[in-house]
C-alpha cells in the first residue's frame, strides 16, 4: 500500500509512465498542480489522480481527440 501524500517530478512521472520533460511541462502548464514545500516542488498524490479523472472526463472518440 502506498503511503506517499506527495511525489517529486520524476517520481509522479514514473507513476503516469511518461518522461521528465514531459512531467515538468504539465506542471508548469498547471495542467497538474503541485505546492512547493520550502525549495522544493512536490505533486500531491491526488492531483495526480485529478489529472487522469480530467483526462477521463474529455472527448472519449479518438478522432476528436487527436
Amino acid at each position: 500500500m502506498e503511503t506517499d501524500v506527495v511525489l517529486t517530478i520524476e517520481e509522479a512521472a514514473r507513476r503516469l509512465r511518461i518522461g521528465r520533460t514531459n512531467m515538468y511541462a504539465l506542471v508548469m502548464s498547471g495542467e497538474v498542480q503541485s505546492v512547493t514545500i520550502g525549495r522544493l516542488r512536490r505533486v500531491p498524490v491526488r492531483c495526480l489522480t485529478e489529472y487522469i479523472d480530467n483526462l477521463l472526463a474529455g472527448p472519449t472518440d479518438i478522432r476528436q481527440a487527436a
